[in-house]
C-alpha cells in the first residue's frame, strides 16, 4: 500500500527552521528500494514537487524556490526520509507530503508521485 506518515511540521516565524520526517507504515516497503520526494500544497494551489532524491541516495533535485534553504536526505537503515528546512519564508506555508518515486528517477528534474500520495501530510505555517 506504500502508506507513509509525515511529521515535524508546525508554526514558525520567518527565518526559522523545521525538520520534516517521513516513515513508512507499510511493512516490507523500505525506502532503499525507491527514490523519494517531498511535495507541498498551499491553499488554492496545486501540489508541487519541492525536493527529490535518487534511489540509494546521492543525487538530489530542488525547486528553485527552496534551493539553498532546504536539504533532503534518506536514512535507509532507519527507513526514514527527511527535509531540513532553513530560513523559512511565509510562501513556504503549505501541507507537505512525502512520496515514493520509481527507481528510474535520475534527479535531473522534479520527480513524480509515481505511487500517489499515501500520507496525511504535515502542515507547515510560516508567519511574518
Amino acid at each position: 500500500q506504500r502508506q507513509v506518515m509525515e511529521s515535524g511540521g508546525g508554526l514558525v516565524q520567518a527565518g526559522g527552521s523545521l525538520n520534516l520526517s517521513c516513515t513508512a507504515l507499510s511493512s516490507g516497503l523500505t525506502f532503499d528500494d525507491y527514490a523519494m520526494g517531498w511535495f507541498r500544497q498551499a491553499p488554492g494551489k496545486e501540489r508541487e514537487a519541492v525536493s527529490c532524491i535518487r534511489w540509494r541516495g546521492g543525487r538530489t533535485w530542488y525547486d528553485d524556490s527552496v534551493q539553498g534553504r532546504f536539504t533532503i536526505s534518506k536514512d535507509d537503515a532507519k527507513n526514514m526520509l527527511y527535509l531540513q528546512m532553513n530560513n523559512l519564508k511565509p510562501e513556504d506555508t503549505a501541507m507537505y507530503y512525502c512520496v515514493y518515486v520509481g527507481r528510474s528517477y535520475d534527479a535531473a528534474g522534479p520527480c513524480r508521485p509515481d505511487f500517489g500520495f499515501r500520507g496525511q501530510g504535515t502542515q507547515v505555517t510560516v508567519s511574518l
